[in-house]
């Protein structure tokens, strides 16, 4: 037999004994309890991390063999773990995200908004490559944003994701029969072209979800209207001409971002940095933003998520840099 194929019965053999036995788990997945694991510091008061990463979604994140939380449910459970251990006095939310579902965008700003005013808890947003649309939404309830000086931010808007294969099915010939009960049931369907009434009810839905995010900037950033008029054109900023608009408070590094957390919950410099994860890493540290890996080896090799370009979302409103979506790790 040859050695490839007898690795790759050797690999089947050991996944069937993982499905028939629940007690053997080759990979970290949902069912796994998330712990808390120390990256630095002594003092029994802690400063939580919280990595918010990728696209905003509630929807369950698939993988080679295993299942996922979505973000939202795992940022919620986080929030929940901390509300509930007295001794984290403050949270930063790592922050690398383009956006995403204008729904999901609108939870976690709730749920981090009523966690700051159930618990007390200071909370410092720590923006990193980009936190743009949707993520920048939800940072909107911090007490103070921090920003990369290479951050990419801003993105003050809604962008209707809406396919489009009428060519297409006029050159293969092919049709779609469609009976409905009103005018406008089938209103947004990729078979036929929009009609101009159909045009301008899509586009009062996406400037009402524009006029609320645009209004919660002005009122958690107190902005004027010059830099509200600007940032109403939803293009994106470098972290200096955001902080010149007030859309972000400081130009810093994860660190200054930490030290900031520590300082306005009056903790010492030697508070404990603590994560929530499913299991344990080698050299763990701040930067890391994962909660879950694998047990035996690389969870890269198995992520069939690397990669999510704008044509594989579902059609909806999103608060998103469509841009970003493609780069790695989203």
């Amino acid at each position: 037999m040859k050695k490839s194929s007898a690795v790759f019965i050797g690999f089947a053999m050991l996944c069937v004994v993982g499905c028939a036995a629940p007690e053997v788990k080759l990979f970290s997945d949902a069912t796994d309890p998330l712990k808390e694991f120390t990256l630095e510091g002594t003092d029994a008061d802690k400063v939580l991390l919280i990595s918010i990463r990728g696209l905003i979604s509630t929807q369950p994140e698939e993988k080679l063999l295993r299942s996922m939380p979505s973000m939202v449910q795992e940022v919620v459970s986080q929030l929940n773990l901390a509300a509930a251990d007295a001794a984290v006095k403050s949270i930063v939310l790592v922050v690398d995200s383009p956006g995403g579902g204008t729904t999901a965008s609108d939870i976690l700003y709730h749920e981090i908004k009523t966690f700051r005013e159930r618990t007390g808890k200071k909370i410092v947003a720590a923006m990193m490559g980009v936190a743009a649309s949707g993520a920048y939404y939800l940072s909107l309830p911090a007490d103070l944003i921090y920003a990369h000086p290479t951050t990419i931010t801003g993105s003050v808007g809604v962008i209707l994701v809406q396919p489009d294969v009428t060519r297409l099915l006029d050159k293969v010939g092919v049709g779609v029969n469609i009976s409905k009960s009103g005018s406008h049931k089938d209103m947004g369907t990729p078979y036929r072209p929009p009609t101009p009434v159909e045009k301008k009810i899509l586009q009062d839905i996406t400037d009402g979800l524009a006029s609320r995010f645009l209004e919660l900037v002005a009122i958690h950033r107190q902005m004027d209207a010059p830099a509200l008029a600007d940032i109403a054109t939803a293009r994106v900023y470098l972290a200096a001409e955001a902080r010149t608009l007030k859309l972000i408070d400081e130009i810093g590094y994860l660190k200054d971002a930490i030290d900031a957390a520590k300082a306005i919950a009056d903790l010492p410099s030697s508070a404990r940095v603590v994560a929530y994860r499913r299991n344990a890493y080698p050299d763990d540290n701040p930067y890391n933003p994962s909660t879950a890996g694998n047990i035996t080896g690389n969870p890269q090799l198995v992520d069939l998520g690397l990669f999510k370009p704008l044509s594989a979302i579902d059609a909806g409103f999103y608060y998103l840099w469509a841009p970003a979506l493609g780069t790695a790790g989203f």
